[in-house]
Parts: C-alpha cells; structure tokens; sequence
C-alpha cells in the first residue's frame, strides 16, 4: 500500500521530480510502480531546418536532449532507463512505450533482451498530421506504442471491458485513430509550443485506462509537460513525473495542479466477472421472453422457438441459445445473446438487452 501522503522513502508520489531518470527512478523501491509510459527522445538525426513550401520553418523537434552522438550511445541511454523501470516495475506490471521509425525498433529489440514480454504494437493513426513538405517520403502519419509486461507468465492488468465501452462495444483494435495535440490542450509559452512533442490527452487516457485500475501508481520517465500525470489524476490513479528540464516540469505541476481528479463510481471499471450470471431461463421465468416466442437474429435469416426450460428449438436441433445459434450458422460457437432477437413494438431487440435488465434489477 502507497503511504497516506503519497511518500517512498526519498521520493514523493503525484509529484514531479526534477533530474535525470534513472537517478530518480534509482531512488524507488523495487516492485514499486504498476505502470509505466514513457515517450523517451525519438533521435531524430535531423539535419538543417525543415520548411514548409511558402520558405516558412517547421517549429520542429531540434532540443538537445533529442541529439545523440550515434546510434551505440542511443542504444545505451535505452537500455540504461529501460534496466531501471524493470527493476521498480510489480510482477504483475506492464509498460508502455511510445516512438517513430527513427527509434521505436531499437527500443523494441533493448525490452526484449531486458526480459520484457512484448504484448501489442499498437499503430497510433495521426487523423492530423503534419505532411511531408518535401515531397520525398511518404508522410509520417503514425507512431508506434509498444505494450509489454514485465515477464512473460505475468498476470498483467488489462481492462478488456473497458476498452469494449469505450469503442461502443466492439473489441478495441490495435490501430487507434486519433489527432494529434492542437487547439486550446496544446499547451503555448509567448505564443510557441511549450513541447515539441506533447501528446494528445485522449491517447492517455486511453492507455491509462487500458492498462491500469484506479489508485495504481503510473510512473512516467521523460514527463515533459505532464500529460501522464494529468490524465492519471483525472482517472483516479497515483503518478510519478520524472523530468529533467526545470521550465518542463514547472508547466506539468501547473497544468496537473487545475484538473479535477474523478471518483467512486464516475472511475470504477466493470469487468465481466463483476456482473452476476444469468442464464438464458432467467428471462423465461420473469417472462421477459415467452415459451413458444420465436427467436431470430438481426436480418431474419435463421429462427428458433423458445421452451420452457430455457432451451431453444428448431426444426432439426435443441439446445442452448449459443448451441443453436452456432447450429443454425454452421459455425463453431456463437454468442447466442448477440445473435437471438425478438420482436418488440415491430422492432428487433437482441435478448441481450433484457439480460441486462435483469442485471439492473439484481443490482
């Protein structure tokens, strides 16, 4: 258990602390954090300005922390931060790494060789990005998040459901469209970008959401303006920013220090074995669904009548609303509550939403 205050020994939590990563994160115990994101430097190696057509300059990334002196050097500066966040990182824990092209597979290859289990790529798709003013590349539309736990055999955190609601109810994918930070979050210092590479809230909240449960403690390496700890505090949970610019972390302790942190109900998670079981008969005994009704799935192509017992029936085959429904389709399973409808007030209603009814009912 994290201490009322919010304190490890030597370092606080829900603060932002000033230094070089691995020196701070050396400061923590081990097993100490539940998750981990971290948008280190891309190692970019740009060269020379960028320009737009009209000779106007890209205000793009050229900060020193940004520049190595060769690849071997980026390589080492990795694998340093990433031995640190393994060691501080629970059992059960898992972490996020954000990149581009320029440096997203030689992180990938240090996890591995660390002993992270990589779980997804998830291609996060830019609906805004900026183009390829000179014409020569394709433009880069996309960056790369890569999901590991810690070991391979971990019981690692993932709030399938979730996810599930948060994509109305259809599995979430791993190719995520979202614009990139603009308009009034982007957060501005006399009228220029306060960080070149900000990232957008919704992404944040997203992978906070995934991979978390409220009051876990989320540690964020390089948290530049502190979009981590703002969204991390909005959802309930505990964070710790490290970052190594002064005028950075000043502006993330203002901007976290104005969000309005949610509670109670407004963050709890619903997981599927949360909700109490309901069978099929259920809805037969409360007659909500009638013996002898006829089932149907969405287009009317396949139907089944309703028994008694809760088991449903066609002209060849009995069973269970899954059975059947797998029957009908020729298919190896099917999910009977999604598939089986029934008519009410001349419209379709999967039986899925009377289950649910039951379940308000229970609760």
């Amino acid at each position: 258990m994290v201490p009322a205050m919010g304190d490890f020994s030597g370092i606080a939590v829900d603060a932002v602390h000033v230094g070089d990563c691995v020196e701070v994160i050396d400061r923590l115990p081990a097993g100490a954090v539940d998750m981990v994101f971290a948008d280190p430097p891309y190692n970019l190696q740009l060269s020379g300005d960028l320009r737009r057509p009209d000779n106007s300059t890209v205000d793009g990334v050229d900060d020193d922390w940004d520049k190595f002196q060769d690849f071997a050097a980026y390589d080492r500066f990795t694998a340093d931060w990433l031995k640190a966040v393994h060691r501080v990182l629970k059992e059960d824990g898992t972490i996020w790494v954000i990149g581009s092209y320029h440096n997203v597979f030689r992180v990938g290859a240090r996890m591995q060789d660390l002993g992270f289990w990589i779980l997804n790529d998830v291609v996060w798709r830019k609906t805004n990005p900026m183009p390829n003013f000179r014409g020569r590349r394709f433009t880069n539309a996309h960056e790369t998040m890569i999901w590991a736990s810690k070991r391979r055999d971990a019981r690692y955190t993932f709030n399938y459901e979730a996810m599930k609601a948060l994509n109305d109810g259809l599995q979430m994918r791993s190719d995520w469209s979202l614009p990139i930070c603009t308009g009034a979050e982007r957060l501005k210092r006399e009228g220029r970008k306060a960080h070149p590479t900000q990232k957008p809230e919704a992404l944040l909240h997203r992978v906070i959401l995934a991979g978390s449960r409220p009051g876990d403690i989320v540690l964020d390496p390089f948290f530049g303006t502190g979009t981590t700890g703002a969204v991390a505090r909005r959802l309930g949970r505990r964070w710790i920013g490290v970052e190594r610019d002064p005028d950075y972390a000043e502006i993330a302790r203002e901007r976290i220090a104005q969000v309005l942190p949610a509670e109670g109900e407004a963050i709890h998670i619903a997981a599927r074995r949360d909700e109490p079981r309901i069978p099929f008969g259920s809805l037969v005994e409360r007659g909500l669904v009638r013996p002898g009704e006829i089932l149907c799935d969405l287009q009317r192509r396949w139907s089944a009548k309703v028994r008694a017992d809760g088991s449903v029936i066609t002209a060849d085959a009995k069973g269970s609303i899954h059975q059947i429904g797998a029957t009908v389709q020729g298919a190896p399973a099917c999910n009977g509550w999604t598939f089986w409808h029934v008519e009410r007030q001349k419209r379709l209603v999967a039986i899925d939403v009377l289950r649910q009814k039951v379940r308000a009912e229970l609760a």
